[in-house]
């Protein structure tokens, strides 16, 4: 599973490790992934999407039905 939110499109950001004696070794800081399953009333089935921990409290915030429009407006398949 990529570590890619499909409502807020939130990526990996990249970035160095600095250790003690200061040497700098490459790092990546994955956002907060999780899989949630939402009931969709206006096509009356189930939908799974990705999203970000941020973007969980989006969707309780604007209901699942904007949030479908929201994620299909930028192209991604629900």
């Amino acid at each position: 599973m990529s570590a890619r939110c499909q409502l807020t499109g939130a990526e990996p950001g990249f970035g160095n490790r600095i250790s003690h004696s200061h040497r700098r070794t490459s790092r990546r800081f994955d956002p907060n992934i999780q899989r949630k399953r939402y009931w969709l009333p206006s096509e009356g089935r189930y939908v799974r999407l990705s999203l970000s921990a941020k973007a969980i409290r989006t969707v309780d915030g604007i209901g699942i039905e904007a949030a479908v429009v929201r994620i299909r407006a930028r192209g991604e398949k629900v």
